[in-house]
């Protein structure tokens, strides 16, 4: 698989195939870049450029024990994203991505509007605010708070059969009906020693929901994210419900929110179509 060049220290494995209009393609936790295995193949037939690289701390990639909060976060994962698509030479790549794939590209939206066509993205998207603190929010969002202990790494890390138990969880309570999760790649990744956690450095880093949402505030009209960008909201979300989508208008200026039903949390495996439809839509 292809590298790039090093930003900070850290080099990307990713995937490249097709030809035509650029899109990248950003994966979530717990996941990597085969999360789009049924996705990038629609667009690659549709006539796009498709790049799906493993992020920081995930897959193939670097996995470098530093500081999270420096090295971890939007702006970190943002900086590797972004030397990717200039050392390709991508022309105005839409970037598509859900959890923290969508939040690394809504970062990119804001510092880099100039570098890209638009987004495709689902949740999580700002907007929650306080309803993060809510008693049904907590039950769900508990996770972000447990990843920040040193005891996760006793427990999970390089544990082959704890880690396939705890991504089994997430796995089958945040997708849809009927949705069957395969996990041996992702269990095989994420067995590795220290991979797990990095992994989760995303969360030491800040920048889960929960402390996002914790200190969120409306931008000034002229901040706001102004590229054009699509929104999908899957019905089957129990971390995102459909009625925090109500304050999009207040961090987007040009957005379009679609309700997908019958899925849940895993964009590129549970409605692979559906996105890739608004992605040729952009681009």
């Amino acid at each position: 698989m292809p590298v790039s060049a090093a930003v900070d220290g850290f080099s990307l494995t990713y995937d490249r195939d097709g030809e035509g209009p650029a899109v990248v393609l950003l994966h979530g936790w717990p996941g990597d870049r085969t999360d789009y295995r049924l996705l990038a193949p629609m667009l690659v037939e549709r006539g796009f450029e498709v790049v799906v690289p493993d992020l920081r701390g995930f897959g193939e990639s670097d996995k470098h024990v530093v500081d999270p909060t420096a090295q971890y976060g939007v702006a970190a994962q943002g900086r590797s994203v972004v030397g990717l698509v200039e050392e390709l030479g991508l022309e105005r790549p839409v970037l598509a991505g859900y959890d923290v794939g969508s939040r690394i590209a809504q970062g990119i939206a804001r510092s880099r509007p100039d570098l890209i066509e638009g987004l495709v993205v689902a949740p999580p998207l700002p907007g929650i605010g306080k309803r993060v603190f809510s008693e049904h929010a907590q039950a769900e969002f508990w996770y972000q708070a447990f990843h920040r202990l040193p005891v996760i790494e006793e427990l999970i890390d390089g544990n082959p059969d704890a880690v396939r138990s705890y991504l089994r969880h997430f796995w089958t309570h945040w997708s849809g009906p009927g949705f069957e999760p395969e996990l041996d790649h992702l269990v095989d990744v994420y067995s590795k020693p220290g991979a797990f956690t990095a992994s989760i450095n995303w969360y030491r880093a800040g920048a889960g929901s929960v402390a996002t949402s914790a200190k969120e505030m409306s931008p000034a009209l002229y901040d706001r994210i102004a590229v054009p960008t699509v929104v999908l909201w899957p019905e089957f979300d129990p971390l995102f419900p459909r009625e925090w989508s109500d304050r999009l208008d207040d961090f987007f200026s040009d957005e379009r929110l679609r309700f997908v039903d019958g899925v849940g949390h895993y964009a590129p495996l549970e409605y692979p179509e559906i996105l890739a439809e608004e992605i040729v839509g952009l681009g």
